[in-house]
Parts: structure tokens; sequence; C-alpha cells
């Protein structure tokens, strides 16, 4: 069995298997510590701390988050750049929902270099973007999350799957009628959950002993639109496993799952 083959294998156990009982457990952990912050069973509430100062070159700057003249730190929940995103798509003011996505991914990491500011001006400057955004948009409309995915994969200039995977995700929490598994985020740290389930799958069943195959399926960036499908599609059925027991509230959406899976060290709970 050649490499695509051991993990076309392993993809198809982890969709019979799903969250093995130590991620359950794990998992369900996870809410019982959060569950005053996320009764409604999303992630809304799940607030993250930046300072918009540093931001003062972003434009066109949304006017939900705080304004870039101010001075120190401001905090933005889920459900605000939700609120933030609705508001610009609805205008079709797309660079104003990505500065918020982006703005919000960022957090307090968000400093002059590389992986902040400078990053997202780069982004900004792309040629094709505002199209390429909307174009996007009208995919995940019409066609769902996975082929919006492929349209905005590979278009350069620091955009990469981490940053937009969160823009397709808001941008969902406002186009209820797209096809298939909703969007969710996914990076580097999703990845390596699933890379970590996928391992064990492949080491007890034989067919990836070595992992050599799962890895070069879940690395760490860049994942292909069909990646980006399966892990949908197993994320979908995570969280309707969840639902079933007693550890996860039955009304849980699968991004809540995202944020908990996010948060939680499956490797060290064996």
């Amino acid at each position: 069995m050649d490499k695509q083959g051991r993990v076309d294998a392993v993809d198809a156990e982890m969709a019979s298997r799903l969250l093995p009982d130590t991620a359950v457990r794990a998992l369900g952990r996870w809410w019982d510590a959060n569950k005053a912050a996320h009764r409604d069973g999303t992630p809304g509430a799940h607030t993250v701390r930046y300072t918009p100062a540093r931001w003062a070159g972003a434009t066109p700057w949304p006017s939900r988050l705080a304004p870039v003249t101010g001075t120190g730190d401001a905090e933005v929940s889920r459900a605000e750049v939700a609120a933030a995103v609705a508001d610009a798509l609805e205008r079709e003011a797309f660079r104003e929902a990505l500065i918020a996505t982006y703005v919000w991914g960022k957090g307090k990491r968000g400093i002059w270099g590389e992986s902040g500011p400078s990053t997202l001006h780069k982004i900004l400057s792309a040629d094709g973007l505002d199209a390429a955004l909307a174009e996007a948009v009208t995919t995940l409309r019409e066609a769902g999350a996975r082929e919006a995915y492929a349209g905005l994969l590979g278009r350069g200039n620091g955009l990469g799957p981490a940053f937009f995977t969160k823009f397709l995700y808001f941008a969902g929490q406002s186009l209820p009628t797209a096809q298939g598994p909703a969007p969710l985020i996914l990076d580097r740290v999703l990845a390596g959950r699933l890379h970590h389930l996928a391992a064990a799958v492949g080491r007890e069943t034989g067919i990836d002993p070595d992992g050599a195959a799962v890895a070069w399926a879940w690395k760490r960036w860049n994942w292909s639109p069909h990646r980006y499908g399966v892990y949908l599609s197993f994320m979908e059925a995570a969280a309707r496993q969840l639902a079933d027991t007693k550890t996860w509230p039955s009304c849980a959406r699968p991004d809540l799952l995202e944020r908990a899976l996010f948060a939680t060290g499956l490797e060290t709970h064996a």
C-alpha cells in the first residue's frame, strides 16, 4: 500500500472510531472547567487580548474593534468578531472582514514584525485580494467550505491556511446556507492534535506503524483541500459523538470542539 493509500485507510478508521475514550475524558474535563462561559454550546465568549495601536496601518479598520488611536490593550470575543465580519460582508467590505479575523487570530502576538502587522500589510497589498475574498465567500455560500478553502490556497503574500481558515470560519457564521460541514479554523496546533489521534490509529491497526504517512498528511501547514475536508468531516462527527455523552453539552456546535481541542493537550492524557 502506498503512502496515500495508508493515509486513506487511517482516515477511514478514524471516521469509524472517532475520539478515543482518553480524548473524550480530557475534553470533558475542559468542559467542566469552561462551561460557565459556553453554556450556549458555542465558543462565542472566547476572548482574545490585542493592542489596537499596533495595527494603526491596517485599513479599513473594523468599527467594532477598539480604535487604533487608543492606548493599552483591548479584548475582543469570537462573537464580536463574527458580528464585525457579518457587518462587513453585508457591505462587501471584504478587507475589513479579513482584518477583523486576522487581528483576532494574532492577538497579543501581533507585534511589529513578520508575524504581525507587517505581514498583514503584505496580505492587503496583494493583487486581486478583494476578488479572491469575494469569490471565497460566494463559493462558501454555494459550494461549501472545502471548495472555498481550495480557492484561497496558494494565493500568496502571507495569506496561509492557518489564517484564511479563520476568515472562512467567521464568514460561515453569517452564511447559514453553505453546503456541507461548516468551516472551522485549522492551524498547526489543531493539525497536531489530529496528527496525534491519527498516529495512534496507524500504530494500533498496523496501517502506518512508523507514522510516516500520517506525518505527511497532518503536516504543520499548507494542508490540501482534501485534508481540510477530512478535518471538517471528522470534527462534525466527533461533535455528535461528544453530544451523546454526559460529559459534553448536547447543544454544542463543532466549533466548540475546535476551541476545546486547541486548548487540550491530548498528548498528555494517556
